[in-house]
């Protein structure tokens, strides 16, 4: 069964996602990997809190826009994605790319990650991307609410 959840943590406000295109998205993703989507968590954060987070868990002292929490089993991908939207942010500026769109490639960067697409070998860079515009060109219009 799938279940997305979302929490914010830091100095962050809240997205303003419509959760159930959000959801059918990530779920059509996963399945041109051939995998099912579990449970899921998004912790859209500060700098702050994914610099503790890194230092914490991973024992690197650096700013990063997500890290993955696998917890992935046999039958379907879990973990937990912790997204810094201040670096998210950062990082649109710097690729002169809308912040709505940024957000969108971090979010699904995350379950590329849980369906087994790795980023830090030779070449898997370049894979890594080729997924995440694969999987822009599915993404809804409407993900993001309007005010």
């Amino acid at each position: 069964m799938t279940e997305i959840n979302y929490m914010t943590q830091g100095n962050v406000e809240m997205p303003r996602l419509n959760e159930a295109l959000l959801q059918e998205w990530i779920v059509a993703v996963a399945a041109t990997l051939n995998q099912k989507v579990g449970c899921l968590t998004y912790v859209f954060c500060d700098d702050e809190y994914i610099l503790e987070t890194n230092r914490e868990y991973l024992g690197h002292d650096y700013y990063t826009d997500i890290i993955t929490f696998d917890y992935t089993n046999s039958r379907h991908i879990a973990g937990d994605m912790v997204i810094s939207l201040d670096t998210v942010r950062s990082n649109a500026e710097g690729l002169q790319v809308p912040y709505e769109t940024e957000l969108m490639r971090v979010i699904i960067h995350g379950v590329l990650h849980l369906c087994g697409i790795n980023d830090k070998g030779p070449g898997e860079r370049e894979i890594m991307e080729q997924h995440e515009n694969e999987a822009l060109a599915l993404l809804p219009e409407n993900v993001f609410l309007k005010d």
